[in-house]
């Protein structure tokens, strides 16, 4: 009587080690990856080298086969893969244990002074198995900088020109704090990364290149490093005040600043001095009633130079803002839109631009400055010796002073080759043709005359 019994037992046991020993084959197979994205997070500051490990659990009560482990880079990759400590850029028919794992070493060796590194190394590893494709994400610092990622400023914090800046995620100055950067400093920001302010920015950019402070993205490489919307842009929220920017670049945003809402005290939300900002894919200055005061700034090829509505503060005096169509930039937009509403809100709007170039080319544009009034709000607009390329002048402003559709002929231009030297030549019509605005140097850190200065950024010497 026992016999049978025994014998079903022994099925049983052989039934189910036959089971354990065979390959689970659907595509429905529980597996999972102890992490999708590897992160090295060390500052190398000699030449690095440092590892990361992953685990591909099979979950299921049969073998599994992962068909491919591959390091998608291959020989070219920074990474270097190691699997039972055996090392390779591939592996094939790699067998799982049922309800076991597999470890997966990835090293990577960075020499951190190789100037010709991107700030942030990325690569792949694909684990396939069971017509199923699956990516661990890999992703390392390049060269030496500060890496921020997702960084609150909670106190006062000042950066100087030690290492460059390199921003992953997100930097937020809160609220009441100020963060300061000092000449000469170079940030860098990855596509997915804003800088929020809803403290206080202050940058001390000099005249010198080399001491101006710069703003774009994280990728350097070719063909990248011109693109623009390479990252989000800065962006200054309600309770931001007393922001200043002095020889500031700002380049290849998405939005290159954003600002809302008027200043919480009597000062200027927002004042650049000296600043350029370049190759915006949407916005070089968009501006929901807030206050800007900008001065020797050039603003060249952005979808919308300057977006100034719902109404606000603004004074604007010798800026060029400028924008060449070319293959990037597709000029469909004026390079100046005022108005006192949006978004069917009108508020006040007080606004002088004196001594300025708005000039546009080789686009579907014919008036690049734009006024448009809605409502009974004040209305105060004012265009001060100006040239401009407008075919139906704005009827609701005070103008004097203004050089209509004469080409500024600036000193080069060529698109093809994404030059652009907005200088004025020797022929120019709106040399001394400014009036004295208080402003004693250009753009280049140059003398203005005592007498007549020149319209735009530059002063010709």
């Amino acid at each position: 009587m026992k016999i049978p019994g025994i014998l079903a037992i022994s099925l049983l046991i052989i039934l189910f080690s036959c089971r354990k020993d065979s390959f689970i084959t659907s595509s429905d197979a529980r597996v999972s990856i102890s992490a999708d994205t590897l992160k090295y997070d060390t500052v190398f500051v000699t030449a690095g080298s440092t590892y990361r490990t992953f685990k591909i659990i099979n979950e299921n009560n049969q073998k599994l086969r992962l068909s491919s482990l591959k390091l998608i880079g291959g020989s070219s990759s920074s990474f270097k893969m190691n699997v039972d400590g055996i090392a390779g850029l591939q592996f094939s028919n790699l067998e799982i244990n049922a309800n076991d794992s597999l470890y997966v070493f990835v090293q990577v060796n960075i020499n951190p002074t190789a100037a010709n590194l991107p700030f942030v190394i990325r690569d792949s590893i694909e684990v396939s198995y069971n017509g199923n494709d699956k990516l661990v994400q890999l992703e390392a610092w390049g060269q030496n900088a500060h890496f921020f990622r997702d960084r609150v400023i909670n106190t006062n914090e000042t950066w100087n020109n030690d290492l460059p800046y390199v921003i992953l995620g997100s930097l937020l100055v809160n609220t009441n704090q100020t963060l300061t950067i000092n000449k000469g400093c170079r940030i860098y920001i990855h596509a997915d990364a804003p800088i929020v302010v809803d403290g206080t920015l202050q940058v001390n950019g000099l005249k010198d290149t080399a001491d101006r402070v710069y703003f774009q993205g994280d990728r350097l490489d070719e063909p990248y490093k011109d693109f623009p919307a390479s990252w989000p842009g800065i962006f200054f929220l309600d309770n931001a005040k007393d922001n200043i920017l002095n020889y500031t670049v700002i380049k290849n945003a998405y939005q290159a600043i954003g600002i809302t809402a008027p200043s919480p005290n009597a000062n200027p939300k927002l004042t650049l001095n000296e600043c350029i900002i370049d190759n915006a894919y949407d916005a070089g200055i968009i501006s929901l009633n807030s206050s800007i005061r900008a001065r020797n700034c050039l603003i060249t090829n952005c979808g919308k130079n300057l977006f100034l509505a719902q109404g606000g503060d603004y004074q604007f005096t010798h800026c060029t803002v400028v924008t060449y169509a070319n293959r990037y930039i597709e000029h469909k937009d004026p390079v100046l839109t005022l108005s006192n509403t949006a978004n069917n809100i009108s508020n006040n709007l007080n606004a002088i631009f004196r001594n300025c170039l708005f000039w546009g080319e080789n686009g579907l544009v014919n008036d690049e400055v734009v006024v448009i009034k809605n409502g009974t709000t004040t209305f105060n607009v004012n265009f001060d010796y100006n040239l401009w390329k407008v075919q139906t002048p704005p009827s609701n402003i005070i103008s004097n002073q203004i050089i209509n559709n004469q080409p500024p002929l600036f000193d080069s231009i060529n698109t093809s080759k994404n030059y652009y030297d907005f200088r004025l030549n020797t022929a120019s019509p709106a040399l001394n043709k400014g009036v004295n605005a208080g402003a004693i140097t250009d753009l280049d850190g140059k003398p203005r005359p005592v007498g007549l200065p020149d319209l735009g950024c530059f002063e010709k010497q």
